[in-house]
């Protein structure tokens, strides 16, 4: 039966995601403050996957950039060693222009599997991070429904005590009267010395002002 509200409920869950643009979660302040340790480890296999997919991502582009500078500064050096060529031709000019041509040539190749590989990971992070949502939705859904049970207990145990103070204040209230009515007696008989007759700890009438 679990297994059944279970499946139900992650239906649900990705029904309500479907075309919503969702942040990338472990990018984001706001979700970790929204799991409890326990929730933490439930998705810490999807976390950890996504971080070493948004790594890599970040040292393809690093790895581009790099690459595309060294291979500037390797086409500069083609033009210089040209013009060098034309003037005084040389064998070491010449090798050196053939090394440059084929460093050019490895920079492309590596951009170029570089950027198909770039092609490809923002849908696999997109999967990750719609997996680590769902994973994320439920165990905020479970947290909240827990919250709410107790929530209940705690508002019928403060609706239950309001209930006796209620009660006992009463009590306490027509005790004193009781005790100053029976104090104003005795004082009229025996005047100021009725607290210590009766060994009283306070004066009733001072507790009634």
């Amino acid at each position: 039966m679990k297994n059944n509200e279970d499946d139900s409920r992650q239906a649900l869950f990705s029904e309500a995601l479907r075309g919503k643009k969702i942040p990338i979660l472990t990018l984001d302040n706001k979700w970790y403050r929204l799991l409890t340790e326990e929730n933490r480890a439930e998705a810490a296999d999807l976390e950890a996957q996504l971080n070493t997919l948004l790594k890599r991502q970040g040292k393809l582009n690093g790895e581009i950039k790099e690459i595309k500078k060294l291979k500037k500064k390797l086409m500069s050096e083609i033009v210089s060693l040209a013009d060098e060529a034309e003037q005084s031709p040389s064998p070491e000019v010449s090798q050196k222009m053939e090394q440059n041509k084929k460093m050019v040539e490895e920079c492309n190749e590596r951009m170029e599997a570089h950027q198909d590989e770039l092609m490809e990971l923002p849908k696999e992070i997109d999967q990750l991070n719609f997996r680590l949502m769902l994973v994320t939705m439920n165990c905020c859904y479970d947290t909240m429904k827990e919250n709410t049970e107790e929530i209940q207990v705690i508002a019928d145990w403060v609706a239950q005590i309001r209930v006796e103070l209620k009660k006992r204040l009463i009590k306490k209230q027509e005790m004193e009267q009781r005790n100053h009515a029976i104090y104003s007696y005795m004082h009229d008989l025996f005047g100021a010395e009725v607290v210590d007759i009766f060994d009283m700890q306070y004066n009733p009438e001072e507790e009634q002002e």
